[in-house]
């Protein structure tokens, strides 16, 4: 599960997880917390340990008051034309939203994408390493 407040910007390659293709997004990112209204790079140890695992409870540049403290994606259906994702939104380990999320692969857009541009970025983000792992024949499960 990804922070709803993290908005990747690239792949972070730098060998500090062990297996990053379980990590939620697919890949470790390096990117920006837009959690406050000035959005910031968040230090090293932020982007491990909150960002891209998902640990938001316990990060502290969460706001208080917030609709969701993570996000999870899963690759529902991978077609020839379309690739179907399912994302579940969370706030105290708990779903309080869920959905899915369509992208054409001929076209190369979302027919039906997130209302959410942070929920949305996210499912980019997840949709990029997933593509990348399967053209690259890489385990994709």
């Amino acid at each position: 599960m990804a922070c709803p407040y993290f908005v990747p910007l690239e792949i972070l390659n730098d060998g500090s997880w062990l297996h990053p293709a379980r990590l939620p997004l697919g890949a470790g990112w390096n990117g920006q917390c837009c959690a406050s209204h000035d959005a910031m790079t968040p230090s090293d140890h932020a982007l491990h340990q909150f960002c891209n695992l998902g640990n938001a409870a316990a990060c502290p540049s969460l706001p208080r008051e917030r609709e969701w403290d993570a996000v999870r994606f899963s690759v529902a259906r991978a077609g020839a034309e379309q690739i179907t994702l399912w994302y579940v939104c969370e706030l105290g380990h708990a779903p309080v939203e869920h959905g899915k999320l369509v992208f054409d692969t001929i076209q190369g857009h979302w027919s039906d994408p997130h209302a959410d541009a942070r929920v949305q970025r996210l499912a980019d983000c997840y949709l990029a390493t997933y593509r990348m792992r399967k053209d690259t024949g890489q385990n994709v499960a």
